[in-house]
């Protein structure tokens, strides 16, 4: 196998994004296609084996030269069968056969994971996790997504929703989540969950703020606007970083003595803020984390960006 290359595909609800790497994890190609959803996401999966098709075409490669394909998807993946279901934002309302499609399609194996997953491996392999052998992946994104590695592989549990830190309960009193529950860590740590905040924030803050003014103006903020407000000491901004950042080192203090992982990688949009928000989530983490583990788990910001897809997908392969 050390000979023979690897494709990574992030399969995405706009755009999908393949790489040829090799075996070290070296990216030697790259391209993307859009993900055509329509026609009940019917398309998806001919236009991926076409693209691949096409591209080795154009680089002159037979797929004997390929240990396989490795694909990260939204949706929940059966491991075994190579299926893809409840993948919504692709239009995937009931099981879709990728693996055995695409098979067929390129005559390569193929192997199916999660997207949270897929992104958790890249960062472990090439990434911020130094490909050490137990690594927890939060990635702070319109929702929060999460993976779990212990001694190299990734931890599906018992019905595959192993690593949904998102859904971890931090506050039962706190806002209602997309999943029905009541005070997730994701209707706070997520983008959509910092504007949250800021809004609730506002109505009850008096005093001199940016932040504020824009609200009660009625323009639409991000999560970036409070985070770089908050960077300019504005004190609403400000009061909204340290309760995101104090519930988000709570959760992660949990996930340190659950798993005592060597990294846990913070990833996802939101991370964009930094150290910043590194240094505030820390502060919160040490408050809270069991003393035997401050010097044993280390907290890290994601480095891959948007490569951790393709990365993490392609090292499926390297996975016996």
């Amino acid at each position: 196998m050390e000979n023979q290359k690897l494709i990574g595909i992030d399969l995405g609800g706009t755009t999908t994004k393949f790489a040829i790497m090799t075996a070290q994890g070296e990216i030697q190609q790259r391209w993307s296609i859009q993900t055509d959803i329509l026609n009940n996401g019917n398309n998806i999966i001919p236009n991926i084996i076409d693209s691949i098709n096409h591209h080795l075409q154009m680089y002159q490669m037979q797929p004997e030269q390929f240990a396989g394909i490795g694909i990260g998807t939204p949706g929940s993946v059966d491991y075994q069968a190579g299926t893809v279901d409840s993948a919504f934002n692709l239009n995937w309302d009931r099981p879709m056969t990728i693996k055995q499609q695409i098979e067929a399609g390129t005559k390569m194996s193929v192997k199916v994971e999660n997207d949270a997953n897929v992104a958790a491996l890249g960062e472990r392999w090439q990434g911020a996790g130094n490909n050490a052998a137990d690594v927890a992946f939060v990635t702070l994104g319109t929702g929060v997504g999460g993976g779990i590695i212990v001694d190299g592989h990734i931890v599906h549990g018992n019905g595959g929703s192993a690593g949904e830190i998102g859904h971890m309960t931090i506050d039962p009193n706190g806002y209602t989540c997309t999943c029905g529950k009541k005070g997730c860590l994701e209707t706070v740590a997520s983008a959509t969950g910092v504007v949250r905040v800021a809004r609730d924030y506002a109505q009850e803050y008096a005093g001199n703020s940016q932040l504020k003014a824009n609200l009660d103006n009625g323009d639409d903020i991000t999560s970036k606007d409070v985070f770089d407000l908050a960077k300019q000491n504005d004190l609403l901004a400000l009061l909204v970083i340290e309760y995101v950042c104090k519930q988000l080192g709570l959760a992660l203090s949990t996930v340190a003595v659950t798993l005592n992982p060597e990294y846990i990688v913070i990833g996802g949009g939101v991370s964009n803020a930094g150290d910043f928000l590194l240094s505030h989530v820390q502060q919160s983490y040490e408050q809270y984390v069991f003393t035997a583990i401050k010097n044993t788990t280390t907290l890290k910001l994601a480095t891959l960006g948007n490569e951790a897809g393709v990365i993490g997908a392609a090292s499926l392969i390297l996975d016996k």
